[in-house]
């Protein structure tokens, strides 16, 4: 009796039967093939299929109570369906099994392919859930390749980081630091070296008696230091500067090329200084004899109806008439710095400390996890986002467009590396490295 490949079984026929006596499986497997014998003629006669492999194994289960039998028959096919509906409905003119009257009845013919296919079908339904879980976002990704480019590019000349044209360039541009020299790569710049900072290294020296040199400083009390510095251990060429209060990483593509294009002779360079428009003097209000008083200004503001009066002494109410009044201006809110804890400052400030150079923002979500770090340009797209943003840590200086955005979305922490226009903000808490 031949066995049917496991994989080769297409159809399962599953059928109860009812005996009046005592049976068992011999009894039912010879009903089987006795009373469906010459049925369906000789190509699907049951002892035939099964000598040939078409019909597997018989599974027959019995289970005796009270004098009576009954129980399961299961049998496997790889005939085609129309073939094995017809099997499965000869099993139902058997209406002896044994010495005993018995009832066939077919529950169902099993399509295993079906069932497989379900499998399959579920089981992609997790595989690609975990797959799409898993996925970091394209923004996320396409900054790690950038930053991963970027840095490669760097390379070690005379000691130094430097751009890859540095060596071969008859003319280099001098910047403060390493963060300073990805920040030119990025605008294809490559003839350029960092001198790490106030402490010059004597090679710079040297360089600057072999190549056209132009230092290429902050706009800082720290880019007037290094540029007397320079000027007593290099033989400068041309100096350019970062408008006054940037820095050099902080610039944008225009204002990188408009320094770089206004550079001035070494020779002529001197500290710099703010513009004028910068320079605010505050008038205070004059004194007068006597006591010391101070009035505050005021904005006349005509009505037509019944007017709140907010005055030292206490709120009244003025008549209805057409003319105008003195209404005192409201004094800006003050905000309490909140207090941060240890682990969530330490946090702003290692993350502070791998952004630099990277003009990238990253965005905490609640209870502080991490949710991703994008460019700063893509920084509206990007936050809305995220469900409740908890903080944001920038690569530069706060602006009020980006305060703004950071209101609108809830954000409760606002963390960049300075924040020279004194930006505030009555919901958010604005922190530079200092506050750190």
């Amino acid at each position: 009796m031949a066995k049917l490949a496991q994989t080769s079984v297409k159809y399962v026929i599953k059928a109860d039967f009812d005996a009046e006596g005592i049976v068992e499986r011999p009894d039912v497997i010879g009903a089987l093939f006795g009373q469906t014998e010459g049925l369906l003629g000789p190509d699907l006669d049951m002892r035939e299929l099964q000598r040939t492999g078409r019909v597997g194994r018989i599974e027959v289960k019995t289970e005796s109570r009270n004098g009576k039998s009954k129980g399961k028959i299961i049998i496997p096919s790889s005939l085609d369906s129309a073939e094995t509906a017809l099997i499965a409905a000869t099993l139902e003119t058997i209406d002896r099994v044994g010495p005993c009257d018995a009832k066939i009845n077919v529950e169902k013919v099993e399509d295993l392919r079906s069932t497989k296919r379900d499998y399959i079908v579920n089981r992609a339904k997790n595989l690609l859930s975990n797959l799409i879980h898993n996925l970091p976002e394209t923004a996320t990704v396409t900054e790690e390749l950038k930053q991963a480019v970027r840095a490669g590019e760097v390379v070690n000349y005379r000691g130094l980081a430097a751009g890859p044209d540095a060596a071969t360039s008859e003319s280099v541009t001098l910047v403060e630091g390493r963060a300073d020299v990805i920040v030119l790569l990025k605008q294809g710049i490559k003839n350029v070296i960092a001198i790490g900072g106030t402490s010059i290294p004597q090679v710079v020296g040297a360089i600057s008696k072999e190549k056209e040199v132009t230092a290429f400083l902050d706009g800082d009390r720290g880019g007037d230091l290094i540029l007397k510095e320079l000027k007593q251990i290099a033989e400068l060429d041309f100096v350019a500067r970062a408008p006054y209060g940037k820095e050099v990483e902080e610039l944008t593509k225009k204002e990188i090329f408009k320094a770089i294009r206004e550079r001035i002779p070494a020779a002529q360079a001197t500290e710099l200084k703010p513009a004028a428009t910068e320079r605010k003097e505050v008038q205070m209000p004059p004194r007068t004899s006597g006591y010391r008083t101070y009035k505050k200004p005021v904005a006349e503001t005509t009505y037509r109806q019944t007017s709140r009066v907010v005055s030292r002494t206490g709120v009244g109410y003025r008549k209805p008439s057409t003319g105008t009044f003195s209404k005192p201006f409201s004094m800006p809110r003050i905000i309490r710095k909140k207090q941060l804890d240890e682990k969530t400052k330490k946090t702003f400030k290692e993350q502070t400390n791998e952004l630099v150079g990277t003009k990238a923002a990253s965005i905490y979500g609640r209870n502080m996890e991490f949710s991703g770090r994008v460019p700063i340009k893509e920084l509206q797209k990007s936050i809305k986002q995220v469900t409740e943003p908890f903080a944001i840590i920038l690569d530069g200086c706060a602006d009020q467009n980006t305060v703004r955005l950071a209101e609108g979305v809830g954000v409760k922490y606002l963390v960049c590396s300075d924040n020279k226009d004194r930006i505030r903000s009555n919901s958010i808490e604005i922190l530079t490295q200092k506050d750190l």
